[in-house]
């Protein structure tokens, strides 16, 4: 059970709303065999926000590279994109 948590990440994405932001990061994580498990996205006036919690234990990339592929792809369409391990994310908004 500790290897399944280990390959689930957490994506959030900031930015100006603009067509093509859930297509462009989905894009990335498709082409990367990364399921997306959850989605939630909202928009406030004209703020895009998106968090996704994703299972990469399928996927031929590690890590670092997933999170490199997935920052320059926020960077192309103007969003900020931040990944981290489920676990790590659990452990810096507990209460």
């Amino acid at each position: 059970m500790a290897d399944l948590a280990s390959n689930r990440i957490v994506i959030t994405v900031l930015g100006k709303n603009r067509p093509g932001i859930v297509a462009g990061i989905s894009r990335v994580l498709g082409e990367a065999t990364v399921d997306i498990r959850d989605i939630t996205q909202s928009i406030i006036e004209d703020i895009f926000t998106m968090t996704m919690l994703a299972d990469m234990g399928d996927s031929p990339l590690d890590f670092t590279e997933l999170q490199e592929k997935l920052q320059a792809a926020g960077d192309e369409i103007g969003v900020t994109v931040q990944m981290q391990r489920e676990d790590v994310f659990n452990f810096m908004y507990r209460l």
